[in-house]
């Protein structure tokens, strides 16, 4: 009676003499054979190709992902009271906090900053300090966002209706 043991190691090795002899074969067609090595290439370049075709399909998937939600939150709306704008404000941003922590939600945590952005008195300001704590993945979602949407008055902070260029500067030069 042979022992389970030894079966158990005679196919383990026949396995691995398998797996030699096929490693073997495969360098020498590699080295010896340029028809194997054309064929090679090939499969690199398609694969290679496929992979770019790929991301460039998923790349315009999510710009139409992020044009759709930035519409849906122009359509929903967004509050006109003060205290309404500050709620709303802070619940939005809480929830892109809540939803950044996970990379899979990078648009849904995007959207929610953004919507914090519609209602900020002072976009330019939210943006610095979206800058430095938001995650980058969703600062790109968020450019994007805020580069389809034209209403949005980014260029500074509010000054309470003084003209800055009447200020008189002190001349460092």
């Amino acid at each position: 009676m042979v022992q389970q043991s030894t079966i158990v190691t005679a196919s383990v090795a026949a396995f691995a003499t398998g797996l030699v002899a096929y490693a073997v074969y495969f360098d020498y067609q590699r080295r010896a054979n340029a028809s194997f090595r054309r064929e090679l290439r090939r499969n690199e370049r398609r694969k290679h190709r496929a992979e770019k075709e790929e991301a460039q399909l998923e790349t315009v998937r999510m710009r139409q992902a992020i044009r759709q939600a930035v519409e849906d939150a122009k359509a929903e709306g967004f509050p006109a009271d003060v205290e309404a704008r500050e709620a709303y404000f802070l619940k939005q941003v809480s929830e892109g906090e809540t939803l950044a922590t996970d990379p899979t939600r990078a648009l849904d945590a995007a959207l929610a900053f953004y919507k914090g952005l519609k209602v900020y008195p002072t976009p330019g300001d939210l943006i610095n300090i979206y800058d430095k704590t938001v995650p980058k993945s969703i600062l790109d979602v968020l450019a994007e966002m805020i580069a389809l949407d034209d209403s949005l008055k980014i260029g500074g902070s509010y000054t309470g209706g003084i003209n800055l260029s009447d200020i008189p500067n002190v001349g460092l030069d």
